[in-house]
């Protein structure tokens, strides 16, 4: 199947919100999603309702920065460094758990829901049993430090979709691949290209690997973020994307974007066919990937920065969330006409 073009993707629902909301969730099968971001609360809204009305579940002490399903159960993280989940369908609080002395960047779970791991800037990645909300593993494998001797981060994890493997990458561009049942580190490789060091005017560092996806046979990896930035103070490189063979070590291809950007989530099309990234700096930014062809098949404006993004089975609906809005986005053939509410 060919990735949709830009002059196909339509904008067919916007809810603008006061904060800036950085992570989402979508119960598999309908249009409830669940997100959070500055306001530092959970929330879940039907996106498919007249007038959506957004419920509040409960709150962190910080921002909500992460946001997965495992089953029946929400879990959410934070930059408080906790864990808390949630149930689905009353939406009340079911426990909180201390899980990081840092940021939390990312929650993922497997698709059965048995396990959740989470990443932060303590630069562990923790699997926890879906369930109980127990310590299973603690995965040590990225450097504290920045090989300028800065704090490191690590951004982001993802789960392949057999639930054996859980990837993670921070910010220097390093990649670790755990089996999840054994916490073994199985692979492990560099991506430089999505890491600057500005050794003469500001002595600092940006970039980082922000999001990664498994294709769906698991075989690939992509990995987004930004290229290189001439300008330290600003994202002011491209959006990037690459593709590796993760058990060679071997990156497959390459895509840049146009214009300026970091891409913050990965989906693969169910047939492995394209790859879609969004992100975006002063705009909101759709990228097309082919994944074959290496190339950007096609790249298309968002309503806005996209934080974080779900997209529908059939792969004709993104349920996107980010500065100040949530948005529903068609992207085939048939996308009627922008509505805004």
């Amino acid at each position: 199947m060919l990735a949709p073009s830009a002059d196909k993707v339509r904008v067919v629902k916007q809810i603008n919100r006061p904060e800036i909301v950085f992570a989402a969730a979508r119960r598999p099968g309908t249009s409830r999603l669940f997100f959070g971001g500055s306001d530092f609360k959970v929330h879940s809204i039907d996106l498919a309702a007249e007038k959506p009305e957004p419920k509040e579940l409960g709150k962190h002490d910080s921002y909500v920065t992460g946001l997965a399903l495992a089953g029946p159960h929400l879990v959410s993280g934070g930059y408080d460094g906790r864990l808390i989940w949630w149930d689905v369908d009353s939406g009340q609080m079911i426990r909180t758990v201390p899980a990081h002395s840092r940021w939390i960047r990312r929650v993922a779970a497997t698709p059965d829901g048995s396990v959740v791991a989470s990443v932060a800037d303590d630069m562990v990645c923790r699997l926890w049993n879906g369930k109980t909300g127990e310590l299973g593993h603690e995965l040590r494998g990225h450097a504290e430090l920045t090989p300028h001797h800065f704090s490191s981060m690590l951004f982001a994890c993802a789960v392949s979709p057999d639930g054996r493997l859980v990837a993670t990458g921070d910010k220097v561009g390093h990649v670790n691949i755990w089996e999840i049942q054994s916490g073994s580190r199985i692979a492990q490789f560099d991506a430089p290209g999505f890491y600057t060091w500005d050794p003469v005017q500001r002595r600092h560092s940006i970039g980082g690997i922000r999001a990664l996806a498994f294709s769906p046979d698991g075989s690939r990896l992509a990995i987004g973020g930004i290229g290189r930035i001439g300008n330290i103070d600003h994202l002011d490189g491209k959006p990037r994307v690459e593709v590796f063979d993760w058990r060679k070590a071997h990156r497959l291809g390459e895509a840049q974007g146009e214009g300026r950007g970091l891409i913050e989530r990965l989906v693969f099309h169910p047939g492995g066919e394209w790859l879609l990234g969004a992100g975006g700096y002063s705009d909101g930014v759709l990228l097309f990937c082919d994944v074959e062809a290496k190339r950007v098949l096609s790249q298309a404006k968002a309503p806005m920065y996209v934080h974080d993004f779900d997209l529908d089975q059939c792969t004709s609906t993104l349920f996107a969330v980010g500065h100040h809005r949530l948005a529903t986005v068609r992207i085939g053939d048939d996308a009627p006409g922008a509505r805004k509410t």
